[in-house]
């Protein structure tokens, strides 16, 4: 087993990181992947206990490789190959960041028509004469 070889495009998509591998690789190519600081090639090799940075557009993540795995699995089963060390205080900021939502007075995207209701608020809130 010591001499199993893994990419680390195929591992960060194997633990669901990123949702394609694809998308693991480019995001190590822009150096949003790090080990001690500097940036990785898409095919370096990961070992066990290797520490690494990684930024993608939901959060940044801190972690150390419990275990080597080939083929991406249920979440359940992935989080067991690797320990995440990501402090609470950057989980909570990620989060926070990506909840920006401004009342403009029309509906959200993907809500469907609006009901009669709806409609009636939006002629209040926009000036128009109610029913």
């Amino acid at each position: 087993m010591a001499d199993e070889k893994l990419r680390i495009d195929k591992y960060l998509w194997a633990i669901r990181i990123f949702k394609t591998r694809s998308l693991a690789q480019a995001a190590i190519e822009s150096g949003k992947v790090k080990m001690d600081g500097q940036a990785v090639k898409p095919s370096k090799q990961v070992s066990i206990s290797d520490r690494y940075d990684i930024k993608t557009e939901a959060r940044k993540w801190d972690i150390e490789v419990t275990g080597l795995l080939h083929n991406r699995v249920e979440y359940s089963q992935a989080i067991l190959h690797y320990i995440d060390h990501t402090t609470d205080e950057v989980k909570t900021a990620s989060k926070n960041a990506t909840v920006f939502y401004e009342n403009t007075g029309k509906r959200r995207s993907k809500q469907g028509r609006p009901t009669k209701k709806n409609r009636r608020d939006m002629g209040d809130v926009l000036g128009g004469v109610s029913e």
